[in-house]
């Protein structure tokens, strides 16, 4: 039922549809008696007038036909391609406004089938029910009423063929149906298994692990195969035995029909007229079965659909905050955080920290320390389980997600493009900059030296993912499209790592000169890489050990001259 609000819009072409078809449909019901009327004119010698002009007759309603049922596969196709372009666009934006956790519960994989072959699934039993449901109802009843004006022996053939039918149908549909939602989840499989393997094909080949990543493939692939073929199994039953039937049904029309010609009380174009009746009315409940079956599949596929679109987004707007008077401005007042998959264990715990408009930050610490975690707090990507995160004085609960987010400017540790040219790649951050903007920001960003060399600078093609990018080029056109954002406050989540030192420090002094105001939160591996910023923050198992400058950590704090020693003696005393 939540679907028929995605079907209102094209409710002009769902009535239009079924009208259509009517009209498809009578003129086969007229047919048989029309052929009917040829044959007994032609077995009694009558003159070729009649059997001509029922012959034009006949070939006029074929015309008609034929008009009304492209009209009503027209109008039905709008309907259900209608309707699946807003499920598919609904889709879509739900799950753009998921969190990440919830996309992560979901799985790409799953998410994709959802949007691709579930959406065709409910597409084509809309199509299937604006079109079939009429037609087959129609010529089931029509049959009946038309074959019983024949004659009502007929009658007999039908009760008792129509019930055997339809125990057939039940029993059958009601194996099937089950069996449609363990396809779903299978196809789910496959497409995750198939999903990681494109994306870390690279992986794949550096670790000779082809072997391994066909035969996950082929267990997948071969899960899916089996819950089809049961399915299929299932399903091929059914055509046999209702044209075993519908034979036998024949059969018995022929013997009863034999029996009244002889008697003289049928003519032999009756009884042809009977036997394409009965077939349509069987024919009829076989279509029928058919629509059922299309119905549990749609089902299935419905209920994931509806899973996704019932899922309300944990990360939602605020009230709208009000104009501040503050400007670059982070507080964290009191902050836990833990993320839903980590059994409750914070990453966070009781985290202070005020960092004031224009200062330039940096965070240290140890892999898993929480560094990621918290400036993730900071543009909501996740909220806080205890405390409170404020950008410019106001709370980031009460920001509209839009707004806060145009304050932020954040490059992530992976750095992701598109498939489009470097130019669009970096307008990401300012849909309405020009040309000449977007050099500047990747001169700051030092892209512009690779960016030049490419054969049609920057309106040359990026492949899918950077693939043919350096991981330190696709850092830096990351880092160009923040720069060209201007946001209050630049997060960098160590996506300097693949540059070497002497770029990374020309690229830092590029920012210091074109985003003055601007405060920046720098989260690194090197100390060489933010020993000159204003505090480096560190980090050790969620909680805030040191929060000084360079040379006061190196006298103060514990954690920060282990991390200190350990580097220079990597890098033979100097760091």
């Amino acid at each position: 039922m939540k679907f028929l609000r995605y079907i209102k819009p094209y409710m002009l072409f769902v009535l239009l549809a079924p009208v259509s078809m009517v009209g498809e449909v009578m003129m086969d019901l007229l047919q048989p008696k029309l052929m009917s009327k040829i044959v007994d004119e032609g077995v009694l010698g009558s003159s070729m007038e009649v059997i001509i002009k029922t012959g034009i007759l006949m070939l006029v309603t074929v015309i008609f036909g034929g008009c009304c049922g492209a009209a009503s596969a027209f109008f039905a196709g709008c309907a259900s391609q209608g309707f699946s372009k807003d499920v598919r666009n609904d889709l879509f934006k739900r799950v753009m406004g998921l969190s990440f956790q919830q996309t992560d519960k979901f799985t790409t994989g799953s998410l994709v089938t959802r949007i691709t072959a579930d959406i065709t699934a409910i597409q084509q039993m809309v199509d299937f029910l604006i079109r079939g449901f009429v037609r087959n109802i129609i010529m089931f009843i029509g049959g009946i009423i038309m074959m019983l004006s024949l004659a009502k022996s007929f009658g007999t053939i039908i009760a008792v063929a129509l019930p055997v039918e339809a125990v057939i149908v039940i029993m059958i549909m009601r194996h099937a149906n089950p069996l449609y939602a363990i396809v779903a989840k299978r196809l789910d499989s496959v497409n995750s298994v198939m999903q990681e393997n494109v994306t870390g094909a690279r992986v794949v080949k550096a670790y000779v692990r082809e072997k391994h990543e066909e035969q996950r493939f082929e267990t997948a692939n071969m899960g899916l195969t089996e819950a089809n073929l049961k399915v299929q199994e299932l399903m091929a039953l059914l055509s046999p035995l209702l044209m075993v039937i519908m034979n036998f049904s024949v059969i018995a029309v022929i013997y009863i029909g034999g029996w009244q010609v002889q008697a003289k009380e049928m003519h032999v174009g009756e009884v042809m007229a009977a036997i394409t009746y009965l077939t349509q009315v069987l024919h009829g409940i076989m279509m029928i079965s058919m629509m059922f079956q299309t119905m549990a599949r749609a089902s299935a596929s419905g209920k994931r659909i509806l899973e996704v679109l019932d899922t309300a987004p944990v990360i939602n707007d605020g009230e709208g905050a009000e104009n501040s008077t503050e400007k670059g401005t982070v507080r964290l007042s009191g902050v836990t955080f833990a993320y839903p998959t980590s059994s409750g264990e914070p990453v966070l715990t009781n985290i202070d920290l005020d960092i004031k408009s224009g200062e330039n930050i940096a965070i240290l610490g140890a892999t898993g320390s929480g560094k990621s975690s918290l400036v993730n707090l900071i543009p909501r990507f996740y909220d806080a389980d205890e405390g409170e995160v404020f950008v410019d004085g106001v709370n980031v609960r009460d920001y509209k997600l839009e707004d806060l987010r145009k304050r932020v400017g954040i490059v992530l540790q992976k750095s992701e493009l598109f498939s489009a040219s470097v130019a669009d790649n970096i307008r990401w951050g300012n849909d309405e900059a020009t040309d000449e903007e977007i050099v500047m920001a990747a001169e700051i960003a030092q892209a512009d030296e690779f960016i030049s060399r490419m054969p049609d600078d920057y309106n040359s093609m990026i492949a899918e993912k950077g693939a043919s990018l350096s991981g330190g080029q696709k850092q830096r056109m990351s880092i160009a499209r923040a720069v060209l954002k201007k946001p209050e406050i630049l997060i960098f989540d160590d996506s300097t790592s693949a540059l070497d030192l002497g770029t990374e420090a020309r690229l830092r002094q590029k920012l210091k000169e074109n985003l003055k105001g601007t405060t920046v939160i720098t989260i690194a591996q090197r100390i060489a890489s933010v020993k000159n910023c204003d505090r480096i923050v560190v980090l050790d198992h969620g909680q805030i050990v040191g929060c000084d400058s360079h040379d006061e950590l190196l006298r103060n704090c514990e954690v920060y001259q282990d991390i200190y020693s350990s580097q220079v003696k990597t890098n033979g005393g100097e760091v």
